[in-house]
């Protein structure tokens, strides 16, 4: 790439100085990506874990209701005595600059009961208990693939940014450091030349 800087030392010095802020720039976004990137892959296997217990309490919670509508049949009048979920609640925190939500929903160890225990059997309160805990697992199922989606964007992000300063701004600023650098080496090579063919000629003048 050509370098259309004037060779002074004033230029060499914004040179090196932009080349200095260049390299550092690069490295702190290495280091960003890298955390970044370790943050992702922590939250890929949690949220690996949280499907396959997600898959395992479902299977269970299908089965309980399968068995509670054999020997419960229709139960349309219990299913909309539940309410409607309201406790999701929304914030976030900061990664590297990167806003990662955190999703909290109230977490019982026993489920509030909203139907009256006589006019159940235990696969059905079984099913309930089992859909409950889903509720929860599909909250923290949530907050953990959006975090991995907007980790995954801020890497894509950081490393377009790093691979400009390594591949385009830092060789620009190295070649434009030797272009100055070898301009005023031979500037200065010139002059001492000059001063020597003058310093010569006053030595001649001087023996006539």
């Amino acid at each position: 790439m050509a370098v259309q800087a004037v060779p002074t030392k004033g230029n060499l010095m914004a040179y090196k100085k932009s080349l200095a802020l260049a390299k550092t720039g690069y490295e702190l976004l290495d280091k960003k990506r890298n955390i970044l990137v370790r943050e992702m892959m922590t939250l890929i296997d949690r949220a690996a874990e949280i499907q396959n217990r997600i898959d395992a309490t479902y299977s269970k919670a299908y089965l309980a209701l399968q068995r509670a509508n054999i020997t419960m049949g229709y139960i349309d009048d219990i299913a909309r005595s539940i309410p409607e979920e309201d406790s999701l609640k929304l914030t976030y925190r900061s990664v590297m600059g990167v806003e990662i939500p955190i999703v909290t929903i109230d977490k019982q160890e026993t489920p509030e009961l909203f139907y009256g225990l006589q006019s159940t059997d235990a696969a059905f309160d079984e099913a309930y208990a089992c859909f409950s805990k889903v509720k929860i697992l599909t909250a923290d199922l949530a907050e953990v693939e959006n975090s991995v989606y907007r980790l995954a964007d801020a890497i894509k992000k950081t490393q377009k940014r790093a691979n400009a300063l390594k591949n385009i701004m830092i060789p620009r600023f190295e070649e434009g450091v030797k272009f100055i650098t070898d301009a005023l080496e031979e500037k200065d090579r010139e002059e001492f030349s000059r001063l020597k063919v003058i310093k010569a000629q006053k030595a001649k003048k001087n023996n006539d």
